[in-house]
């Protein structure tokens, strides 16, 4: 009888003890003019799903600690608790996966089995589907890009994460068409039709697209841009790294052939991804990775050479030693998102999505960044720039003074966000900082100081935010474009970081 291991393994909560983190290159000092003051750790009481950090103190260079306000979900979401617990109530029983006589390694087995059917569950699979394990969300495309016939055209917008943007560059014999970024859902799917239409020879084709955006967190018309694909006999791809944690997905019902999303992104910072959806492409292809676990049978032959079968299942694509900790972790996210009910979880992050929107507009200094406009539909992602501040230098400053983490740069989305600034790509856009606070009131996403620099800062959050960190991010927003940085800053390999010991003015 095969071991469950819903049963065999009690999960006791974990108690984690609060870590208070200094980063090496500050120094807290005491400024009288400082508003902000030391906090304890915020009530998770709004906060649909708890998460990791949200007791962990951070000292501020104004001097004082205060709970640290984790607003970087794009990048990678804090883990949830449940993940966490459920995590380490498996941790003692951690074996090796397939193929093992031993209890703990048939009981891991069973458990990275049964991860794989919940979340297929979880995004709607088909019943010839196959759920692949990967690393990542860059990792499940570049595995896709692996697999594609020769001779397929690969059409994907200038808009994309730079992880469904380039993978398709590097293969042989495929063609890549960029298209242009369109300017509304509408145009969008209208871009792809006439592309599509157009091209010749008539082969095997792929769309790529993000279910959500990276930058600006608007929403994309998957399931008419897989209708196009479709009609036109090409194959989509949705990138739903951003789409996953804010939204149910499911791949019957937006009619895609596959989806890639990342666990880090899901509460479930464990590293692993999936790349589902449809087989043939697949099994068609050689491995991914050639090694243990992928071979069915492997025989030398007389020449000398080795003949090798390869298993025709999902783990043809999943050789060496599985991540049956970040596999397990991605399936108990997938069950505490999937039991708070998407419907909830979507409603409330709407709310803070309109308080950091109006928060904003608030600050005529402000531009957030948009493709769809308004009133285009989005998750917890929001992108903007300052009149008169570098990006960079306004995100080191909520960081060292606020303890408020959000991110600044062109997030691994180079085009979009030069043709959402005006830019060229011969302009600067990496991270960085002007040698001292800015002047003068310039142009958005300009420093005076160091003059043109094409980046912006991003406010990312999901279901472990307290409404206090949205609260305290549009405080500080206000205050720094009001009152300026309290703090001096300078560029450390290519990072603004706050000097040491050295308040404004001084």
């Amino acid at each position: 009888m095969p071991v469950r291991p819903v049963d065999a393994i009690a999960t006791q909560p974990v108690t984690v003890e609060p870590v208070t983190a200094r980063p090496a290159t500050v120094d807290s000092a005491t400024v009288e003019s400082a508003t902000v003051e030391p906090a304890c750790a915020v009530p998770e009481a709004d906060a649909p799903l708890p998460v990791l950090g949200s007791d962990v103190l951070v000292p501020l260079v104004t001097g004082g600690e205060v709970a640290y306000a984790a607003l970087d979900y794009a990048a990678s979401a804090p883990a949830l608790r449940r993940v966490w617990d459920d995590v380490a109530a498996y941790a003692p029983y951690y074996g090796s996966v397939h193929r093992g006589a031993g209890y703990l390694s048939q009981l891991s087995t069973d458990l990275f089995e049964s991860s794989r059917a919940a979340v297929a569950e979880f995004l709607g699979c088909r019943a010839e589907d196959q759920v692949v394990f990967t690393r990542s969300t860059t990792d499940s495309l570049n595995l896709l890009a692996s697999v594609l016939p020769a001779g397929t055209r690969v059409f994907v917008f200038e808009t994309e994460h730079h992880a469904a943007l380039l993978p398709w560059q590097r293969r042989e014999g495929v063609e890549v068409s960029c298209l242009d970024a369109p300017r509304t859902p509408g145009e969008a799917v209208a871009t792809l039709e006439r592309a599509l239409a157009a091209r010749e020879p008539y082969g095997p084709a792929l769309v790529c697209v993000t279910g959500a955006s990276n930058v600006t967190g608007e929403l994309w018309p998957v399931r008419e841009l897989a209708g196009a694909a479709h009609a036109h006999g090409a194959r989509i791809v949705l990138d739903a790294a951003q789409l996953a944690p804010h939204h149910p997905v499911d791949i019957a019902e937006l009619d895609v052939d596959w989806v890639a999303f990342s666990g880090h992104k899901l509460y479930a910072p464990f590293g692993s991804g999936v790349l589902a959806g449809r087989a043939d492409w697949l099994t068609g292809a050689e491995p991914y990775l050639a090694g243990g676990g992928a071979s069915r049978k492997v025989a030398r032959r007389t020449d000398g050479g080795v003949d090798v079968e390869w298993h025709t299942t999902a783990a043809r694509h999943e050789a060496g030693s599985p991540n049956v900790i970040g596999v397990y972790a991605i399936a108990s996210a997938c069950k505490a998102l999937t039991e708070a009910g998407f419907g909830t979880l979507v409603e409330r992050e709407q709310r803070l999505v309109t308080r950091v929107r109006e928060g904003l507009a608030e600050v005529p200094e402000v531009r957030v960044l948009s493709l769809f406009g308004d009133d285009a539909p989005r998750v917890g992602v929001i992108s903007f720039v300052v009149e008169g501040w570098n990006s960079s230098h306004f995100a080191a400053a909520l960081s060292a003074e606020y303890g408020i983490g959000v991110r600044d740069g062109l997030f691994c989305a180079h085009p979009l966000v030069r043709t959402l600034l005006g830019g060229h790509s011969e302009e600067p856009g990496e991270c960085g900082a002007p040698d001292a606070a800015p002047g003068g009131r310039g142009e958005a996403g300009v420093s005076t100081a160091e003059g043109r620099a094409l980046n912006a800062i991003r406010v990312s959050f999901g279901a472990g935010t307290p409404d206090e960190h949205v609260e305290r991010f549009l405080g500080a927003v206000r205050e720094l474009v009001r009152d300026g940085a309290r703090w001096n800053y300078r560029t450390e390999d290519g990072r603004c970081v706050p000097d040491r010991g050295e308040a404004a003015g001084v």
